[in-house]
């Protein structure tokens, strides 16, 4: 959300710009100044304390204020503060998260790049495979397939990817050659009496007429997030990843995984290529690699990609790509830490434990009058309202309710997300049973009390 600060009778009020919805709301829940974190919890500059349900941006996996990360950046900026990765440079950070990442991700990924963020991540994957498919003769393989509520990033290449509307209107996106296909969202986009298994194999028919269609001599790569996060927190269907890599792999098109949100344990696995069954020959990864204590993105990719750029690389003289920060050594440091720290505290197998239990506590909510489906996958998950539950009629205007849920939250000391009417809970993955029942509580009293407000309007 962007938050643009207005002056209104002494009060701070903000107009908010959505960037799923796209509506802009006159809300007086902020802006507010964030000044510290401590484990689940922020504190902003008034002293008030929220449960941060959203850990950030999907991101802070270990929990805010923990020190071994800054004690690792003040280490490695006394030693090295900074350095480029140009001209045959690299230093030891780097080298050491690049092995480690190769080592610990799905067979297959055997190379390593990294850049600032994850848009940076999935702007690079495009330019690599296009280099790719030069080099190797295959000029006319450039379009890309994504999804519809994907979200990939804000570049021009990666908010082209992606796949809602309001990251495209008024900025001429999409700016590459790309197509979007349903997006895999069972509850809305089944047809009635339509299975899990039957709609995930309507969407990888849906996914091969459109390679047909283009030709599969011009189709370069699906990407797409496992569970997709910022368009709705979607968990897939039920064989679909399966369905979705048999076509891709029947037609050459090559597999990436956007596990920008996913990545480092959130689905109760290190990856969610792991839960789902995915062979990427890309994976894309940010976020919790530094738990966003500092940017830092990774992007792993196979060493056939590998040697079709190196080879080309040799052949004309340069890999004209790169960013000054790639591979900076303090983040990566402190990545590596942080990695240190999910394996160590066993981050993911809480997550895994203390997922079950806030997807369990929240399907309660399935009954509210207000709540159309409860959806999601280890620690993140996401409540969709309604204006009816019979027909799933969505309220008009979108993210009226959504906003209404979002600012009454703050007053119950809850940061969550609304995305339209579409309200994502993905905490750090410190979380213990005892605060996921006291975030819920919160959450409850929060719904009831819009519920009361609507009924009041």
């Amino acid at each position: 959300m962007t938050y643009l600060p207005n002056s209104l009778e002494g009060r701070d009020v903000a107009y908010v710009l959505h960037p799923v919805t796209n509506a802009r709301r006159h809300e007086e829940a902020g802006p507010i100044v964030i000044d510290r974190g401590e484990g689940i919890y922020v504190y902003d500059t008034e002293g008030r304390r929220y449960i941060e349900a959203m850990a950030g941006l999907w991101s802070v996996g270990v929990g805010f204020g923990e020190k071994r990360l800054a004690d690792a950046a003040h280490r490695q900026m006394q030693k090295l503060p900074f350095y480029h990765t140009f001209s045959h440079k690299s230093n030891e950070p780097m080298i050491r998260l690049a092995e480690r990442l190769v080592a610990m991700s799905p067979a297959g990924l055997d190379r390593a790049f990294f850049t600032n963020s994850g848009s940076e991540a999935n702007d690079t994957v495009v330019k690599l495979i296009w280099y790719y498919n030069n080099a190797i003769g295959r000029p006319k393989k450039k379009t890309f397939i994504a999804r519809q509520t994907a979200y990939h990033g804000i570049t021009i290449a990666s908010g082209s990817l992606t796949g809602l509307p309001t990251n495209h209107r008024d900025f001429d996106l999409p700016a590459i050659p790309v197509k979007h296909v349903t997006c895999p969202h069972y509850w809305r986009n089944a047809q009635p009496g339509e299975s899990e298994e039957d709609f995930a194999t309507r969407l990888a028919e849906e996914l091969e007429a459109t390679i047909l269609e283009a030709g599969a001599d011009t189709i370069a790569a699906f990407i797409g997030e496992p569970l997709m996060g910022a368009g709705g927190v979607l968990p897939p269907p039920a064989t679909y990843w399966q369905k979705v890599q048999e076509v891709c792999r029947r037609h050459d098109v090559l597999i990436v995984a956007d596990e920008v949100i996913n990545g480092f344990g959130r689905l109760g696995t290190m990856f969610a290529c792991d839960y789902y069954g995915i062979e990427p020959d890309v994976l894309v990864l940010s976020k919790q690699l530094t738990s966003s204590y500092l940017p830092l993105a990774a992007i792993l990719f196979s060493d056939k990609i590998y040697q079709g750029v190196a080879d080309n690389t040799a052949k004309i003289g340069t890999f004209g790509h790169g960013f000054t920060t790639s591979g900076h050594p303090v983040s990566c440091a402190v990545a590596n830490e942080n990695l240190d720290i999910i394996v160590e505290k066993g981050l993911v197998e809480n997550a895994r434990a203390m997922g079950e239990i806030m997807q369990a506590e929240l399907r309660k909510f399935a009954g509210h009058r207000l709540v159309g489906e409860v959806r999601g996958a280890g620690l993140i998950a996401a409540i969709e309202l309604v204006a009816d539950k019979a027909t799933k009629a969505r309220f008009d205007p979108v993210g009226r309710v959504g906003a209404m849920v979002f600012a009454k939250g703050h007053e119950n000391g809850l940061i969550i997300r609304a995305i339209g009417d579409q309200i994502a809970f993905c905490p750090p993955m410190i979380i213990t049973e005892p605060e996921i029942h006291d975030m819920v509580a919160r959450f409850a009293k929060t719904l009831d009390e819009v519920a009361e407000a609507l009924a009041a309007a």
